[in-house]
């Protein structure tokens, strides 16, 4: 990695002129094919990667940073997310900041959240944070939080979707709600405030997705229109089945 990194950095002065495309740093160009080819680093990039073959390929790091009761992030997770996660979990460390475009501040020693669609939305990002805390392992986490997203007969109240779904799934949601309700929540939902605070570029909307670590355009819209594809273009090992498309039937001509 370290003789990448020369690498990488000895193109960027060499090729600053023409990657009038590229808006990621020099680490992150070989990160997925797409930044690649923006950054005009393709071949440099194949060969560093063919180097690298021998060594088990990294899983391809996703993060969603979204809100609870945003329609569009619903529909991404319930028609992208989901069903890329189902399928190719072993070649993803996914990763789920639920804030969006909330906002925060701090009264009495206690932070104090305004969230774009409401009360009842501050509760879902909530309710959705510490299960990532109390149920810890993202395998266990996300099938939860899938289910409590798509709840449409509770839409507009999440605590009543996240009893519906620990009572289906055998969840114990009084440690949740305990976090959820107290000192541990509030701090937890600060950590996800910093973390969506952080981003670089800066979020302008939700669902808002990063892949290894890069937002930019082109990765979204990828993104929302088949994750599955971009999760599979991206891993640099070999790919599981869920990535060679299945050859449609045909019935031949009598």
């Amino acid at each position: 990695m370290f003789v990448f990194l020369l690498l990488v950095t000895a193109l960027a002065a060499a090729q600053c002129v023409e990657a009038v495309e590229c808006d990621v740093p020099p680490s992150m160009w070989c990160s997925s094919p797409a930044v690649a080819k923006s950054c005009q680093v393709e071949e440099s990039c194949e060969r560093y990667l063919k180097k690298a073959a021998h060594a088990p390929a990294p899983p391809v790091s996703l993060t969603l940073y979204y809100e609870s009761l945003c329609g569009g992030c619903q529909q991404f997770i319930l028609e992208e997310l989901w069903p890329t996660w189902s399928k190719l979990s072993p070649i993803m460390n996914l990763t789920l900041v639920p804030y969006g475009n909330a906002a925060e501040k701090k009264r009495l020693g206690k932070w104090v959240y305004e969230c774009q669609h409401g009360k009842q939305e501050c509760i879902g990002n909530l309710i959705e944070t510490c299960t990532l805390n109390v149920l810890k392992n993202i395998s266990a986490a996300f099938p939860f939080i899938h289910c409590i997203e798509s709840r449409v007969e509770y839409s507009d109240n999440p605590k009543k979707a996240a009893e519906k779904c620990a009572s289906m799934m055998q969840v114990d949601l009084s440690a949740i709600e305990k976090c959820a309700e107290g000192s541990e929540g509030n701090t937890l939902e600060h950590e996800m405030a910093l973390k969506t605070g952080s981003l670089n570029p800066p979020h302008t909307y939700v669902p808002w997705v990063t892949l290894n670590g890069v937002h930019t355009e082109k990765i979204q819209h990828e993104a929302m229109n088949d994750l599955l594809k971009l999760i599979c273009d991206t891993y640099q090992g070999d790919k599981p089945d869920a990535c060679t498309p299945s050859k449609a039937a045909v019935c031949a001509r009598d």
